[in-house]
């Protein structure tokens, strides 16, 4: 069976809906996956913008240790919706939760990469404080497989 992720809110390769836009909606968005490997003991999801301009891409969003038994994030489940125990990381705004679409006007096309990690511990060791770095190192060590959904959004600057 293959790992896969889907989502009621875009297709893979679509335009972002204004909804998971920061300035419009800034809501996270439904994600749905199935075909986890076994020994899987929990899961994470991550959205990253790999466009920014900042020589190191931007991290929107890291959710980790989401119980092994949820295949499923409502949209908005950043506010409030999240799975007993699982921990909403730093964004490159500078707070946890979901950081919608931002990219700068006029700097073209941007990738929001959204990503379910299978992973092999219950827990990461990982706190709210912590930059998207550091739930990627950690994530490189315990991912049995990932499945990604890649949506775009560009800010024209015409509203």
């Amino acid at each position: 069976m293959t790992f896969t992720l889907t989502s009621n809110s875009f297709r893979d390769g679509d335009t972002l809906p204004d909804a998971q836009v920061q300035a419009k909606g800034n809501v996270s968005p439904h994600l749905r996956w199935s075909g986890a490997p076994d020994g899987t003991r929990s899961y994470a999801v991550t959205c990253f913008d790999p466009d920014a301009p900042t020589g190191s891409g931007f991290w929107h969003w890291t959710v980790a240790n989401i119980p092994a038994d949820v295949t499923e994030l409502l949209e908005d489940a950043s506010s409030g919706g999240l799975p007993r125990g699982a921990v909403e990381g730093r964004t490159d705004f500078g707070a946890p939760g979901f950081g919608g679409a931002a990219p700068p006007p006029g700097h073209g096309p941007h990738r929001y990469i959204f990503t379910v990690f299978a992973v092999d511990v219950p827990q990461l060791d990982v706190t709210p404080d912590n930059s998207g770095a550091v739930y990627g190192f950690n994530l490189h060590f315990h991912t049995l497989a990932k499945a990604s959904l890649t949506a775009i959004y560009e800010n024209t600057g015409r509203g």
